[in-house]
């Protein structure tokens, strides 16, 4: 017998949808973004056939939101938080204030009263957390100063939006709509004013950030090692999801902190446990499928007649949200002496709006201080700013481009290759370096690798994408290129065109088999050595190119014989093409020179 099953419904229709539409998207060359929010248009109750339930999506979006941010947390270290705070503090206020001044504004004009456009202005002000990091991430920024920045802004801006829905029950009351109530009982059993109640927000922020980094950061990574030692894959895996959405509910429910900035904490100490990289990886699938359902969810909340019908206050706000906000933003960093490329990228990042303008804009209308229109405006505003995002972001590079040969402070701040050796002003953006080996990735393999090729005096290139990796590969006098090599300047930058030898270390199959298409299109006579954890993949990258395979059950073996054998080599058999890149010593030269 037939039976509804909403939740079921919701998942699957969001998931596919967003599946073909991201795809044809990737294949017309622009964002899969964009076709995750048609997916959400066309599983939305504003057009005709089949709908998903909206409601149960944008509760599943939100634990994509929770996810992403604890993600980010397990990447981003207190010291990197502090480290910008001199400037994500007081720009993300300034930048607050400009936009909410700019929407009351419009508001005025449209004939609202002073707290209608106030909560429409600040609805307007704050990015999405979505659509900020999935851009970062794309382009391999988080790591990176301006990465950083965005980040401290973007954490910034949660906690004054925290502080903006508390304070709206007392706006609604000032402004005498009826349905207007304080939401905090603490609030309502001494009668608190609004200075009051700015008072209690202020402290219970306060003892939450206090209760993470006293009883947090002893407690979550004593539990993390605890079940670590259990030797059970799921029972850790679920440890580290049920420490996330734990934190964040609890941070939510009794200390009134956002679900996402919740997230972020509890990520951020569990970065300080010697398991945070496995953590990271157990959470990644769980992270990308919840972060698509909540592209979804907004896509569901657009009405495609509203852009007829309000063109010129549609077009009015989407000016406000892109060129408004991020003008502020450019000013601001620019002030602080920071370099314009860095400007560029922040302004970029902070040219949309999302979750907190959604859950303003409905807590906003519920209190009768934000009309129907209004909220209208603010959910068009979020679709089409998310939409022009990459555009923008495209808009960016191309302006940046033109001050990059200019501007000597671009190459400190985010320079393609830092070496030891000082280089020409033209050779900053790619290595002079010939016959050499280029390795990708600098974790412990990649450490390794590069150890025994110094030893036998062969020139290296590392490429290394994560900022703490490539920093360990500078301090050891490494010439060394930030960012992915799946990007073809990022390999020319390497002078993989010259060099003799390519070995991968990453894990990720796909990734890989991107960067030897590339390495093979650039130089058809490069030895490629990469790393495979199966015999399937390591077919795979065998058929694009690579001459030697290094499996994990090969390598694990070759080292158990080796040591009962008394030997430190075991010899490759003629009809394998697998090497061991750690336990190789005589025939190491042979290899790799």
């Amino acid at each position: 017998m037939a039976h509804e099953t909403p939740l079921i419904t919701a998942i699957v229709m969001g998931l596919c949808l967003a599946f073909l539409f991201g795809a044809i998207a990737n294949r017309l060359r622009i964002s899969p973004l964009v076709g995750y929010l048609l997916a959400g248009v066309i599983a939305g109750p504003n057009t005709p056939g089949f709908h998903a339930d909206a409601g149960l999506t944008n509760q599943l979006a939100e634990i994509g939101v929770i996810l992403l941010m604890f993600g980010v947390g397990l990447h981003f270290s207190m010291k990197d938080l502090l480290s910008v705070r001199a400037i994500a503090v007081p720009g993300a206020i300034v930048q607050m204030v400009t936009a909410t001044f700019l929407g009351t504004c419009l508001g005025l004009i449209m004939g609202w009263n002073i707290s209608n456009g106030l909560t429409f202005g600040l609805a307007l002000s704050t990015a999405s957390t979505v659509v900020l990091l999935r851009a970062m991430q794309e382009r391999r920024l988080i790591e990176t100063k301006r990465g950083r920045i965005a980040v401290g802004w973007l954490i910034v801006e949660d906690m004054a939006m925290v502080f903006a829905l508390v304070l709206l029950p007392s706006l609604a009351s000032i402004s005498g709509a009826t349905e207007a109530a304080p939401v905090d009982p603490i609030a309502i059993w001494f009668n608190f004013g609004i200075t009051g109640i700015i008072g209690l927000t202020i402290t219970k922020v306060i003892l939450f950030i206090a209760t993470m980094m006293v009883i947090g950061r002893r407690l979550i990574p004593l539990l993390l090692k605890i079940i670590a030692q259990t030797g059970s894959r799921e029972l850790f895996s679920l440890s580290v999801l049920a420490i996330a959405l734990g934190v964040a509910f609890g941070a939510a429910h009794l200390f009134g902190v956002s679900l996402a900035l919740g997230a972020f904490f509890a990520g951020m100490i569990m970065s300080e446990s010697e398991l945070c990289h496995r953590a990271a990886e157990e959470t990644l699938p769980l992270r990308d499928a919840f972060a698509v359902l909540f592209f979804v969810s907004v896509g569901m909340l657009f009405e495609p007649m509203k852009v007829i019908h309000n063109f010129i206050p549609l077009f009015a706000t989407l000016l406000i949200i892109i060129f408004g906000k991020s003008l502020a933003a450019f000013l601001i960093v620019r002030a602080f002496r920071h370099p314009i490329g860095t400007s560029l990228t922040i302004s970029a990042s902070l040219a949309q709006i999302g979750e907190f303008s959604f859950i303003l804009a409905g807590f906003g209308n519920t209190l009768g201080i934000l009309n129907d229109d209004a909220r209208d405006l603010i959910l068009g505003g979020a679709i089409l700013s998310i939409l022009l995002n990459p555009l923008v972001f495209v808009a960016v590079e191309k302006v940046k481009q033109k001050f990059e040969c200019a501007l000597i402070e671009e190459k400190v701040d985010n320079a393609v290759i830092e070496s030891i050796p000082k280089h020409t002003e033209e050779q900053l953006f790619k290595s002079s370096k010939t016959g050499h080996t280029v390795i990708i990735g600098f974790s412990r393999v990649g450490q390794l690798v590069t150890a025994k090729l110094g030893k036998i005096n062969i020139p290296v290139v590392i490429i290394e994408d994560v900022g703490r990796n490539a920093e360990k590969a500078r301090n050891a006098n490494l010439e060394t290129i930030t960012g992915n090599a799946v990007y073809e300047d990022i390999l020319d930058a390497a002078n993989i065109a010259h060099a003799l030898k390519l070995v991968l270390t990453i894990s990720n199959t796909f990734e890989a088999g991107r960067i030897v298409s590339i390495a093979r299109n650039r130089n058809s006579d490069i030895h490629i050595v990469a790393h495979a954890l199966s015999e399937s993949e390591g077919k795979y990258l065998s058929d694009l190119g690579v001459d030697t395979i290094v499996a994990d059950d090969q390598q694990i073996a070759n080292g158990i014989i080796g040591h009962l054998v008394g030997i430190q080599t075991v010899p490759r058999e003629k009809d394998t093409d697998t090497i061991g890149p750690i336990l190789f010593v005589e025939e190491e030269r042979a290899v790799l020179s």
